[in-house]
């Protein structure tokens, strides 16, 4: 796994300037196409080798129709960017949006790299972000090539022509021609080193809400998902993995899975099993029949308990400092008072409404993989490596994701349902059941955060320290990330939060889990596991001052308006300081990351039973200049829905080295009749866009707890609620 992403990661030094150069000067032709049923890389090449569409960078192709084609560099999997990012290039390039066709990039770390992250990936809400200049310019770069191509046919000068609805037009003359008309001789125009780039004030588009563009294929059935893969011959999969994190197969009966009607073959691996069939019942079928037999290996008696107690005594030692300011340790032991407090935040699942799927096909020649992913370069390279084959004859045909998180940031599925169909003759599409996923995911790192506080006379703090054990992500996905032992996304919500102390100390140590538990992104993790701690520490701070918990964090902003802003709108919107009957409490909660400021307070129930209700939450969103709107709103939501489980019910625990949950009946997401009233509110900036997919889920943790402690009087300092508000 480790050596496969570096090989790729190594192809790529971009910075956001590098990338700039590469796009505007890679003319693709229509031919670096994949995915969706459209034919591979060589067939498109030669299909229009003859009628070549105007490409003046790697985004966008203008054919002779006037047929715009964008090239979209990142992955659609619910967070709006088949709507957001076109919009980018419409607005420069002077067209309707609707009339923007869309296909998927190919793999290449080279040409589509996030400039914010130096590979070809989708995560870390960097879409917009990483995108916001480049795309401008592709669009912008296109059209000054097809007013200076309709100039010069018209012998005029360019200044007096504009481009508008996807026409050229002579201002003095009024005369018009259509993009098409142009792209032959735009194509032979150099390309411009430097165009200039629409002011805000003039924006048609950026900044207004726009309908999704990609629901009408999700409502009708058209939008095709890696799991709506069907190709002629194709066989089916069912899976079994060792139940035990880092088992192995042992045996199973071939006889009786083959005695199943529709069942070809079985396919061992070291720690899994696959049963191919004509069809998915059939596969299942014949897997019971196997009934695979299991060495459990180093984890046969692994518990939750035991990875905790590995933690907490970790988490004694000295860590690699990620802050050092003044020092906190002799400042706190000479403070009138000291607070001190434990947060434990558990392993969780990403549990995607589509299950984890992967069709492939190997031959001799090639290979072809049908799925959805976040990565497709590093899952190329990955193939490689598996198959020896060379870059260009692994395609990977890149789908609609249904929900990523993080979980498809991972290749771990494509590489297993490779050496699958290794062994098939054909295409073999393998799916994951729900309980394999859950019992096999990549977990988010369960984190053990300790932190104290010496106070001064009025109970503010005067000096912080945080260590921060747990589980390093980026240790195992790009180690060059770490530099002098540090995880930087681990210690992210500490060392740059926004309140300021004099004295600060915050420091990481690493304490991986045992061999086979193996962990991942979640919707985010540094921001989103770090906020938790933080926003919970201020808030028993303020608690232990007897002060109000707003006017606690507003007085630790003094250099941060747009953290203030974001606070006390919310606590505006929310009416914070009425009087709530009993059992009933708000909290609150701030999030700086992502290069976004959010702010939310979410108000809750407690029973006499000790359950948790929330009832509503008011989230206020600085993410700079907004791009969509409606896609702001529709992501803060669903990260709220997200973080609202999470916070509430989820958890993975092991018991003798299994994973405990199942399904969604042990797995819990929030129901409809369980859900809050939302109400999302927009801070006007013009700031750089900031990312959206996951501070919402990273604001609503905390503010979820800290109303528990207002409603019931009851400090939750470890994740899940579950009944930890119950009476003593």
């Amino acid at each position: 796994m480790k050596s496969a992403s570096i090989e790729a990661r190594d192809e790529v030094s971009a910075s956001r300037r590098d990338f700039l150069k590469l796009t505007a000067t890679a003319a693709i032709g229509g031919g670096f196409v994949l995915g969706f049923g459209l034919p591979v890389r060589g067939e498109v090449r030669d299909s229009l080798t003859t009628n070549a569409p105007f490409a003046p960078n790697a985004f966008l192709r203008i054919d002779r129709a006037g047929k715009v084609t964008f090239v979209m560099p990142v992955i659609e999997m619910g967070q709006g960017t088949y709507t957001s990012l076109p919009m980018l290039i419409a607005e420069e390039l002077e067209v309707d949006i609707d009339k923007v066709a869309i296909e998927h990039s190919p793999p290449d770390d080279k040409i589509y790299a996030n400039p914010l992250l130096g590979v070809q990936l989708t995560g870390g809400s960097t879409a917009i972000r990483g995108t916001y200049v480049p795309l401008r310019q592709a669009g912008a770069t296109a059209r000054v090539m097809l007013v200076n191509a309709a100039a010069q046919r018209w012998k005029v000068d360019a200044s007096a022509c504009r481009a508008k609805n996807g026409e050229v037009v002579h201002a003095p003359t009024a005369r018009k021609l259509g993009y098409g008309q142009l792209v032959d001789a735009a194509a032979k125009l150099p390309v411009p080193k430097e165009v200039a780039l629409k002011a805000p004030k003039d924006f048609k588009l950026i900044g207004t809400p726009h309908r999704r563009l990609d629901t009408a294929g999700k409502v009708n059935g058209s939008a095709k998902f890696g799991i709506d893969s069907r190709l002629p011959g194709m066989k089916f999969a069912s899976l079994a993995i060792s139940p035990t994190l880092g088992g192995k197969l042992v045996s199973v009966d071939e006889a009786k899975a083959k005695a199943v009607r529709g069942v070809s073959q079985v396919v061992r691996l070291d720690d899994s099993v696959a049963v191919i069939a004509i069809h998915t019942w059939a596969a299942k079928q014949g897997l019971a029949a196997a009934a695979p037999q299991w060495d459990p290996g180093p984890n046969a008696k692994l518990s939750t308990a035991d990875i905790v107690s590995q933690l907490a005594a970790a988490s004694q030692k000295t860590g690699a400092v990620a802050r050092h300011d003044g020092d906190a340790a002799a400042a706190i032991s000479k403070a009138g008072q000291k607070f001190e407090a434990v947060y434990q935040q558990p392993f969780l699942a990403h549990a995607t409404m589509e299950p984890m799927n992967c069709t492939a096909h190997v031959t001799k020649e090639g290979c072809d993989i049908w799925v959805g992913t976040q990565i497709p370069g590093l899952t190329q390279s990955a193939v490689m490596k598996v198959t020896g084959l060379k870059r260009e004859q692994v395609r990977i045909h890149n789908h609609l994701l249904g929900g990523g998180f993080g979980r498809r940031l991972e290749f771990d599925g494509t590489v297993r349902a490779v050496r699958i169909a290794q062994q098939v003759e054909g295409p073999v599409q393998v799916i994951w059941t729900r309980e394999e996923d859950i019992q096999h995911d990549m977990y988010r790192p369960y984190y053990y955060d300790r932190l104290s506080a010496g106070l001064d006379a009025q109970g503010k703090p005067i000096a912080w320290w945080h260590r921060i054990t747990g589980s390093s992500i980026v240790a195992r996905y790009f180690p060059p990330w770490l530099k002098e032992g540090i995880d930087p996304d681990a210690v992210e919500a500490s060392a740059n939060q926004p309140y300021r102390f004099r004295d600060i100390h915050v420091d990481w140590v690493a304490q991986e889990p045992p061999p086979g538990i193996q962990t991942s992104w979640w919707r985010g993790v540094g921001v989103t596991r770090g906020t938790f701690a933080v926003e919970s520490f201020i808030d028993e701070l303020a608690a232990n001052a007897k002060q109000d918990p707003l006017a606690y964090r507003v007085a630790l902003l003094s250099d941060n308006p747009r953290a203030k802003t974001v606070l006390q709108m919310a606590a505006e919107k929310s009416g914070w300081g009425k009087r709530l009957p009993a059992g009933q409490g708000r909290g609150i909660a701030l999030c700086t990351g992502f290069g976004s400021f959010i702010a939310q307070v979410v108000q809750v129930t407690v029973d006499k039973q000790g359950t948790v209700r929330p009832t509503h939450v008011w989230c206020v969103v600085d993410c700079g200049i907004q791009v969509n709107p409606d896609t702001i709103r529709a992501q803060m939501e669903s990260g709220i829905i997200f973080g609202l489980s999470a916070a509430l019910y989820g958890e993975i625990t092991l018991k003798n080295g299994r994973v405990e949950q199942t399904n969604f009946g042990d797995y819990r997401v929030l129901r409809i009749n369980e859900a809050p009233q939302i109400d999302v509110h927009l801070v006007k900036s013009g700031e750089a866009p900031g990312g959206i997919g996951e501070p919402g889920t990273s604001c609503v943790m905390p503010a979820l707890t800290n109303a528990v402690y207002a409603a019931s009087g009851r400090r939750v300092r470890k994740l899940p609620v579950g009944e930890q508000a119950q009476a003593a």
